[in-house]
């Protein structure tokens, strides 16, 4: 409800400033001729203002998305590094469990012969294939 009382408001301002304007302008101590020209040349101050505020917003907006361009470009490659030193550390955690896994199979292999010599020794049974 108090949106609506706001631009209620607002409306009648801008209400106003017209009918100022339109009174402003009727009752002016020029002729028409010098009045229509004041008001063509304030249409063209206007868009000539609006067209530089324009270029230098779009200047602005292009600097914006470089920078913003930038900024990626270096979150990227961040990302990438992190992603490149992850997976150099998982080939090394993979690496060293091969590793071990290799080495407890080469002792629990050494480990098997051991106990197979071992119960030949002392049962005198030779091997059966």
């Amino acid at each position: 409800m108090a949106e609506e009382s706001k631009i209620h408001h607002v409306a009648w301002f801008i209400a106003g400033l017209g009918v100022g304007a339109l009174v402003g302008i009727l009752y002016a101590p020029k002729s028409g001729r010098e009045t229509r020209e004041d008001l063509a040349n304030g249409a063209r101050e206007g868009t000539d203002y609006l067209r530089n505020r324009t270029k230098e917003a779009a200047e602005q907006v292009g600097v914006l998305v470089d920078k913003s361009k930038e900024h990626v470009s270096e979150y990227v490659d961040r990302g990438r590094e992190v992603v490149d030193r992850g997976r150099a550390q998982w080939e090394e955690f993979v690496e060293r469990g091969k590793n071990i896994v290799t080495d407890q199979t080469s002792r629990v292999a050494a480990a098997v012969d051991a106990g197979r010599q071992a119960y030949r020794a002392t049962t005198g049974a030779e091997e059966v294939k």
